[in-house]
């Protein structure tokens, strides 16, 4: 008798779900009046459009928000969210926003959809950093299975790509559609594999000790939540306590 085995597009509506989940959860953190930091990517986008839909039913009002991308803000305005102007003239509650990785620390590597410059700036700027995962980006280490994206200018960049080198990575500019990926910044992302990370917050120094180097995604204690998604349910940690959820 042969096996049967299930399809892959089940694996992936699991995931689906999963994101669902924890991005859902998250918005029912919203509170009225907030200023609210919209997050980029395949799970923070549930978020928004929960946040949405609770403003449409009337269940939250005076929400106003920042978006971390173009498209974040794009999607959130055809939502119907109101949004704030670029320079955040005012002091943002809480931001839900994804990671590519998320170690026991509640450090996050961040950046594979390319707007981690500006979804750092947010998180800087927020009381409460809120982060949504599925359950596959754990890991015990980062850089154990994601790599690090470091936004460089234009300007000099094969310097910054050397300087990476002398660090231990493997580094590879990203490339979309035969050319070198821009940022909403129009700057350039070198994907940089170094392997598991001993010291974050060390790598992180000496990144940010270089002139045209302009963000990395190595976010360091900057998330007050981790809102987990998985077969054993939805967990919530928040600064290192965990909790689950009903």
């Amino acid at each position: 008798m042969i096996e049967s085995k299930k399809p892959m597009a089940s694996l992936g509506d699991t995931a689906h779900r999963f994101k669902q989940q924890a991005g859902e959860q998250a918005a029912s953190l919203v509170q009225s009046g907030m200023v609210i930091g919209l997050g980029t990517g395949s799970t923070a986008i549930f978020a928004t459009r929960r946040v949405a839909a609770r403003i449409h039913s009337g269940d939250l009002s005076g929400i106003v928000a920042i978006a971390t991308s173009r498209a974040s803000e794009t999607a959130a305005r055809c939502l119907g969210i109101p949004m704030l102007t670029d320079d955040i003239p005012r002091e943002i509650d809480l931001t839900i926003d994804g990671a590519d990785e998320v170690d026991p620390a509640m450090n996050l590597i961040k950046g594979g959809g390319g707007a981690l410059l500006r979804e750092k700036i947010v998180a800087q700027a927020s009381r409460r950093e809120i982060i949504v995962v599925d359950a596959g980006k754990l890991s015990p280490r980062l850089g154990t299975h994601w790599l690090l994206p470091v936004e460089v200018l234009e300007f000099g960049w094969r310097s910054q790509l050397r300087l990476l080198e002398s660090l231990g990575a493997i580094v590879t500019p990203r490339i979309a559609d035969d050319n070198l990926y821009r940022t909403d910044q129009g700057n350039i992302i070198l994907d940089s594999r170094f392997g598991p990370i001993p010291d974050p917050t060390g790598l992180a120094g000496k990144l940010e000790a270089h002139a045209g180097l302009v963000g990395h995604g190595l976010f360091i204690g900057l998330a007050s939540d981790v809102i987990v998604a998985g077969e054993a349910g939805i967990r919530h940690l928040h600064r290192g306590v965990e909790q689950a959820v009903d």
